[in-house]
């Protein structure tokens, strides 16, 4: 079975954003592109919003994608069962998906290259939520929010 991830970005990511759908679609990803299809100027809330709400109604994964990944990360959080987490490193997503089960990775397009990108990717999906500890902290956040 093919699993599924949201992918979206802005303008500034867009081309950042080709790159990731290219290497989730060659590791045999299902990807729900919400956009941008272009370098066209564009807002990043909205694509925020669209690839959270995939995230919570499919139960999948997402990443999003801006300059500097902290626009889309704000975003994203603001919705119920969103856990999104700016990662510049492969350590940052081992620590998010390990620690605090993430769910939305955000990246920054201008602030990582796109071997780096590839590397905190890898990272990403090589590791999984520890659970114990971390689920009570999880769970005193995970009612907080607006739904999607």
């Amino acid at each position: 079975m093919m699993k599924k991830i949201a992918l979206g970005s802005d303008h500034a990511a867009y081309e950042m954003k080709e790159t990731v759908k290219r290497l989730l679609l060659s590791q045999n990803f299902e990807v729900i592109d919400v956009g941008t299809h272009s370098c066209d100027r564009v807002d990043y809330p909205d694509y925020a919003k669209l690839v959270s709400h995939e995230v919570v109604t499919q139960n999948i994964q997402g990443i999003l994608l801006c300059g500097s990944g902290i626009g889309v990360s704000i975003v994203a959080n603001r919705f119920k069962g969103i856990r999104a987490a700016l990662c510049r490193t492969p350590e940052d997503a081992e620590m998010a998906r390990k620690h605090n089960d993430a769910n939305v990775l955000c990246l920054g397009a201008r602030f990582n290259t796109e071997e780096e990108i590839k590397k905190i990717i890898s990272s990403w999906f090589e590791n999984s939520f520890e659970g114990g500890r971390h689920t009570d902290r999880l769970n005193k956040f995970s009612d907080l929010g607006e739904d999607c």
